[in-house]
């Protein structure tokens, strides 16, 4: 992968991603509920960014709340991830991105456990990689 993901081009995008991920990760789309590989998956390890490989959460944090896709308390690092606001389809959200490459993962919702700091990220599951922990 190149040093500087955002320099990519689109197709170079399209011929690395595939057409769901392309779809997800660079058009800001979404994954029907209940459907993605991760939103009942909980091995321990670490999940990235299946455009850049950046780590971008750890199974630590995943929690199961039951809104049909993989949810995090909190990213792996304070930079792994950006927030944006997004006022697409007549709503107010905060959008989740890649830190590295800027993909789009999925939004954030001030609904997630309050011991946990009250945070849902709420991710594609076509948006992440998963290494198992040794």
């Amino acid at each position: 992968m190149t040093d500087n993901p955002k320099a990519l081009t689109e197709e170079e995008w399209r011929q690395r991603l595939t057409a769901e991920q392309f779809h997800i990760l660079r058009e800001a789309g979404t994954e029907r509920a209940f459907t993605g590989k991760y939103d009942k998956f909980y091995e321990d390890g670490e999940y990235m960014c299946a455009a850049c490989g950046t780590r971008l959460f750890i199974s630590a944090a995943k929690y199961n709340s039951g809104c049909g896709w993989p949810a995090f308390t909190k990213p792996s690092d304070e930079d792994a991830v950006e927030e944006r606001r997004d006022t697409s389809h007549g709503m107010i959200r905060t959008e989740v991105l890649c830190g590295k490459c800027g993909s789009h993962l999925g939004h954030v919702f001030p609904d997630g456990p309050p011991e946990e700091g009250g945070l849902r990220y709420c991710i594609n599951s076509a948006a992440l990689e998963f290494a198992k922990d040794d």
